[in-house]
């Protein structure tokens, strides 16, 4: 803009401009926002099915959500125990970087009984260590229902020569080597995955132990062939349980877990 100042000549103001120019730029990238979360969308895989599934359970979730004082959408975090037969939903606490225990559901099968991580393809064990799956790894048309791949094998597993795939956690209630739920129980955890999904989380841990890692079992367990790896495994453990519920990221040196 321009105005006459005490000598009538013109002087220039370049303020109202760079406003104008700020507020442009905001408009752009808030645009931008709106537009990446509309393709991550419509990347997230969906079916009658599932779209269904999720339609029936929602209502009582949210309402169980909002009386625990949490919020649908917000990121999850998934823990398994395979001696327990126990699967941990975990949600993003509001404002935290925590996590808070949702719900606890049981496991119906879990493949072969013994303790110990799978090492190779068809022998119907199911794997423990750090995994992570994303949107592509939804499959709202299974065989099973409604399932989700965790993610094995991992760099951890390769590393080790581990071979296997399509290790899911799924419904119908059998398993051959993955984590069989109820289909009530798969339409719970999947609806909360979908949600997280929507709501923006790139990637959904999950952390496989073969027991709870306490002191106890861990004394209990001192002469098994596998107590090396679950003591690396329970460093990851101990990271989660000692630092208010935050996940680490794990990455993998010289053939061990490293959390950070």
């Amino acid at each position: 803009m321009t105005h006459y100042n005490s000598s009538n000549k013109f002087e220039y103001n370049p303020e109202p401009m760079k406003n104008v120019l700020s507020a442009l730029i905001i408009l752009i990238l808030l645009l931008s926002c709106i537009d990446a979360h509309r393709l991550k969308a419509q990347n997230i895989p969906s079916s009658s099915r599932s779209e269904e599934a999720i339609e029936r359970v929602m209502p009582a979730l949210k309402n169980e959500l909002d009386e625990a004082g949490l919020k649908w959408g917000q990121e999850v975090f998934i823990r398994i125990f395979k001696k327990e037969r126990q699967l941990e939903l975990w949600v993003k606490q509001t404002g935290s970087a925590s996590f808070q225990l949702f719900k606890t559901y049981k496991i119906c099968s879990i493949g072969n009984a013994p303790l110990g991580p799978k090492l190779e393809e068809g022998d119907g064990l199911v794997p423990e260590g750090f995994y992570f799956f994303r949107p592509i790894d939804l499959n709202p048309w299974s065989d099973f229902h409604l399932s989700f791949n965790i993610g094995f094998p991992n760099k951890y597993d390769r590393d080790h020569g581990r071979t296997g795939s399509a290790i899911m956690v799924h419904g119908r209630c059998v398993s051959a080597g993955c984590f069989a739920m109820t289909n009530s129980r798969i339409e719970e955890i999947y609806a909360l995955v979908d949600a997280a999904f929507h709501g923006g989380q790139d990637f959904i841990r999950v952390h496989v132990f073969p027991f709870r890692m306490t002191d106890s079992n861990m004394h209990r367990y001192r002469s098994h062939r596998w107590i090396d790896f679950w003591q690396n495994l329970k460093e990851g453990y101990d990271y989660f349980e000692n630092s208010q519920n935050r996940p680490p990221n794990t990455v993998v040196t010289d053939g061990r877990y490293v959390f950070q």
